[in-house]
């Protein structure tokens, strides 16, 4: 069944298409490449200029950006997270393709969810990034189910060459599906025609998954095999793909110091609105025994467990979540559209006092970061923040008794969209780092480079007086681990060492915080600040009550020291 279209619904699609560029776009290359975004990006290097190195498992990243900075000739911030930005900007055209299984406005209130969710944003300004993986599997899913086998097995293809993100996203599906069968097999026998006309759809989509026609099969191995080798040229593309599977499940075998608590938080916190619509449909749902709700429900768990278990959890394994809660949410905001023209002042003044009542909650809460928490002054506004909830329930009840229900729930519901997609919006303009690296986000990767671009300048400004090129310079890093400062240096002649050879003299030297005698005696020293990591662990509740209303949050710093010869400065 394909669901009738309304009008001017593809220029709606054009502007959430438009609004994910600006938002994955904007100020792309200002903040430095971390070690887990610099490591594939030195890879994608070296591969544009002819070298050979061994591929960490994700080579479609690291193939199609060598492309890239071969044709522009090096490598940049910006180029190294642009084709993340453009995959991840045109995930927001994929609920168009399932015109078969949602109808059009959750669609594209879905499109827009996808546009300006803050972790589908934050992961599409990361290099190597599981952005991809999540774009694939939907763009395949969606041709399956069109029966256009010949895309599924284009995009099935690009899918498995996405890095290790793709196995929780296949782990947490396929638990899901199997869990939600075993659901159907003791449903009651009263079943509409439309939910028996839905499971027909869904088993369709699951044969024609495994369904290796030539139609699919041909262009599965063809893009496999051109994608993943860079048209036979970098061979080892394909035992990158292959090395997923170990990296996945070293995932299992590698503990983590993020706390289970933290994930539920991240989510509470960023897509509070989505979370919200979502635990809403999911109790109606269950209640009314909606099947479709009730598989989405159960991928949304599986995969929050899944990411809540996983010993090596991040915050951005939380993806294949989001995908679930944000379509759940959208199916429930599209129930409170068809408002009546008769009904809409009343809608109106119910969704002005929930705001009013939420901004008042808001403004509340964050006056608390200002007042020790066993003060007077902090107990008072804490049970202003609870007397405002309560107020606000109280408040949709009158009105549903004096009016009705339809307008305490329309209106209800408007205002929290208002009130807190704000709210989420902020959150995506962060976790994009468009306030800048000095306020912390849980959707960044860690230990983020602050003076990544001063030490670049440093030792190109350095390098031009002393040896007459600005990136002439040898330089040579001494006992530190660092992909991000190799990638920052990437232009110089880069050799990395335990320990410095007594009988060189490189024209640079980058050292870990400690004075050398050596060094001392032959080098000039100036020390950066290198890699910053909020102290998420180690804080107390008004830290995290600062950190969600003023993004403030302890950092704690790694110093490095840049040596330069002595016969390089001008004086000497």
């Amino acid at each position: 069944m394909t669901y009738r279209h309304f009008k001017h619904e593809g220029w709606l699609y054009v502007l959430a298409f438009l609004l994910a560029l600006t938002l994955r776009f904007t100020q792309l290359g200002a903040m430095p490449l971390t070690d887990a975004e610099a490591a594939p990006a030195l890879q994608a290097l070296r591969i544009s200029q002819g070298s050979s190195p061994v591929l960490a498992p994700h080579p479609f990243y690291i193939l199609s950006t060598s492309i890239l900075f071969f044709l522009y000739g090096g490598g940049t911030d910006f180029l190294a997270r642009l084709i993340p930005a453009l995959v991840g900007s045109l995930l927001v055209f994929a609920p168009l393709l399932f015109d078969t299984r949602i109808r059009p406005r959750p669609s594209l209130i879905f499109a827009f969810f996808i546009a300006l969710d803050p972790g589908l944003t934050a992961l599409s300004r990361q290099a190597a990034s599981s952005i991809f993986a999540i774009t694939f599997f939907i763009f395949a899913a969606a041709c399956f189910d069109k029966n256009k086998y010949g895309f599924a097995g284009f995009f099935a293809a690009l899918f498995l060459l996405s890095g290790p993100s793709i196995w929780p996203g296949l782990l947490g599906l396929g638990i899901a599906w199997a869990i939600f069968q075993a659901f159907k097999s003791r449903r009651n026998s009263h079943t509409s025609a439309e939910e028996l006309q839905e499971d027909s759809q869904t088993a369709r989509l699951a044969t024609s998954s495994f369904r290796f026609s030539p139609a699919f099969f041909i262009p599965f191995i063809i893009t496999f095999l051109s994608a993943g080798t860079l048209f036979f040229i970098v061979p080892k593309g394909l035992s990158a793909a292959l090395a997923s599977i170990p990296a996945y499940i070293n995932s299992w075998l590698i503990p983590s110091n993020v706390p289970a608590a933290r994930i539920f938080l991240s989510l509470l916190l960023y897509q509070p609105l989505a979370f919200l619509l979502a635990m809403i449909i999911i109790i109606r749902g269950w209640a009314n025994g909606a099947r479709r709700v009730i598989f989405l429900s159960i991928w949304f768990l599986v995969s929050l467990l899944l990411v809540v278990f996983l010993p090596s959890r991040q915050t951005a394994d939380l993806a294949w979540t989001l995908i679930p809660l944000l379509v759940l949410a959208s199916m429930e905001l599209a129930r409170n559209v068809n408002i009546y023209p008769e009904e809409r002042s009343e809608v109106a003044g119910v969704a002005f006092l929930t705001i009013f009542i939420w901004v008042f909650a808001w403004l509340d809460f964050s006056s608390m970061v200002w007042f020790p928490t066993d003060t007077r002054e902090y107990l008072i506004r804490f049970w202003l923040l609870i007397g405002s909830l309560i107020l606000l329930v109280i408040s949709l009840v009158l009105v549903a008794a004096g009016w009705s229900i339809r307008t305490a729930r329309f209106g209800g519901v408007w205002g929290l969209v208002i009130a807190l997609g704000v709210l989420g919006l902020g959150g995506t303009f962060g976790s994009a780092g468009l306030r800048g690296m000095e306020f912390p986000e849980l959707w960044w990767s860690p230990s983020i480079p602050m003076q990544a671009h001063l030490l670049e300048a440093t030792v190109r400004e350095i390098s031009e007086f002393g040896v007459g090129d600005d990136t002439s310079g040898s330089v040579v890093i001494v006992g530190l681990e660092s992909p991000a400062l190799e990638w920052t240096l990437r232009e110089h002649q880069v050799q990395v060492v335990d320990t410095l050879d007594a009988n060189s003299s490189p024209d640079f030297v980058v050292t870990p915080f400690e004075t050398d005698p050596t060094l001392v005696a032959a080098y000039r020293g100036q020390d950066f600040s290198w890699r910053l990591t909020p102290m998420w662990d180690t804080t107390l509740p008004s830290d995290w009550i600062r950190w969600i209303t003023l993004r403030d949050m302890p950092q704690i710093g790694e110093t490095i020291i840049l040596w330069a010869r002595d016969d390089l400065f001008l004086d000497r």
